[in-house]
């Protein structure tokens, strides 16, 4: 099925335009000798180690700014391209370290993680689509170190870190990791033309969303052992991890909705004939179990297997992803009732998070919607906001990067 009405009025879409423009201005702030930083909340570097998903991240946003022609963003793309080619890449035993120096001058986390080599992936491929030079290099060595080390063929899923010589593995499989590697082998198997990525994203896909989630009743286990044996009571006592929290994380399940869809789009045929109930059921359970379930409006972070919340946290990646899933469900059925949930979680999102004083979106509220900063200090990246508002220029496609790069 097709779109047979536009996603939002000409005045919500000039609102996001607009907001994408503010974001990305917003993100220009980040860029550091070594990379780019981590932002605190009025848009400065806070002085600490330099990240390599935040870099990664920040030079894949660079690159959509480029896709659109603003002015000083191929630049940008440049400088990160060369950060992640020279400042965090390891020499010695290949790979990217997980932290450095503020400075860029010397690694202090050595570590080599599948959520951060995922981002470098797609940092490569959008920097490639939009010509950006040594990013074939970045993308190559990429896409090299993901199917030597990361890859696991038996099981059809991706392993999740390593010591920094690769040659102690963690004995833990997370779904998170498995997530943006999806996004990541989609953006890859667009730019280069190579289908084994999105071969690779299908199984990845199938595994979590068709079988796992599938039988947890929509709610994702997170966390697994090395054979991918779900641990329901992983991290019980940091239920607000920012990466590995305890119990369903329904802002994953919007995540995955979305590229559910995008998955099945780019691959195709009869065997994909459960990706749209399934993504339906998805975005349901979500709203089910975490709009407004304390009383509030918004998303709580996490909840218990049976759906109850407990973090009650408002994060605002969880929104910009509900933004996502019911862009990329309009997109396929053409229901209204997707766009009167964009056009309602994106009033939400002026009333609550959008920061038009000092820029990008607050990162978290408390239960009543207030700032808050229990998982989340300041504005890391821009990642998730820009991407949500630029959805709606978009046709379903698996790169946000290639998709631009096409209409620009």
């Amino acid at each position: 099925m097709s779109q047979n009405a536009p996603l939002c009025t000409e005045t919500v879409a000039a609102e996001l335009a607009a907001n994408a423009d503010d974001l990305l201005q917003f993100t220009t702030g980040a860029a550091v000798p070594g990379g780019f930083g981590w932002l605190d909340d009025d848009g400065a570097v806070v002085e600490r180690n330099l990240e390599l998903w935040i870099t990664c991240r920040m030079t894949h946003v660079c690159a959509l700014g480029a896709a659109l022609g603003k002015p000083g963003f191929h630049e940008l793309v440049e400088h990160g391209v060369k950060a992640l080619s020279e400042n965090f890449h390891d020499e010695r035993h290949d790979g990217w370290y997980a932290a450095i120096a503020p400075d860029g001058s010397r690694p202090t986390d050595a570590t080599k993680a599948a959520y951060a080599h995922s981002f470098v992936v797609l940092a490569g491929s959008s920097a490639r689509a939009v010509g950006v030079e040594g990013a074939n290099d970045l993308l190559a060595n990429a896409l090299a170190v993901h199917d030597r080390y990361f890859w696991d063929e038996n099981q059809g899923m991706a392993r999740e870190s390593f010591s920094g010589d690769w040659r102690i593995e963690e004995d833990y499989r997370g779904i998170n990791a498995n997530m943006h590697t999806v996004e990541a082998y989609l953006a890859a198997g667009d730019v280069t033309g190579d289908d084994i990525w999105h071969r690779r994203a299908g199984r990845i896909v199938t595994r979590a969303i068709d079988d796992v989630a599938r039988g947890s009743n929509w709610r994702i286990p997170e966390h697994f052992t090395a054979d991918f044996t779900p641990l329901p009571d992983y991290n019980r006592d940091q239920p607000a991890h920012p990466f590995r929290p305890y119990g369903a994380t329904p802002g994953h399940a919007l995540e995955w909705a979305r590229l559910t869809l995008a998955t099945a789009r780019t691959l195709g045929g009869p065997a994909w004939d459960w990706a749209l109930p399934a993504a339906e059921s998805l975005v349901r359970g979500a709203i089910a179990d975490a709009w407004a379930a304390d009383g509030a409006d918004g998303f709580v972070y996490t909840t218990d297997w049976d759906g109850a919340p407990v973090v009650h946290a408002r994060m605002h990646w969880v929104l910009t992803e509900a933004l996502g899933a019911a862009w990329a469900l309009h997109h396929v059925t053409g229901s209204s009732d997707w766009s009167r949930l964009f056009e309602q979680w994106w009033e939400y999102a002026k009333a609550h998070l959008v920061d038009t004083e000092r820029g990008s979106w607050i990162s978290e509220l408390d239960q009543t919607n207030h700032p808050h900063a229990g998982t989340w200090v300041g504005k890391p990246d821009t990642y998730h906001a820009v991407q949500a508002m630029l959805l709606p220029r978009l046709p379903l496609t698996p790169s946000f990067a290639s998709a631009l790069a096409a209409s620009s």
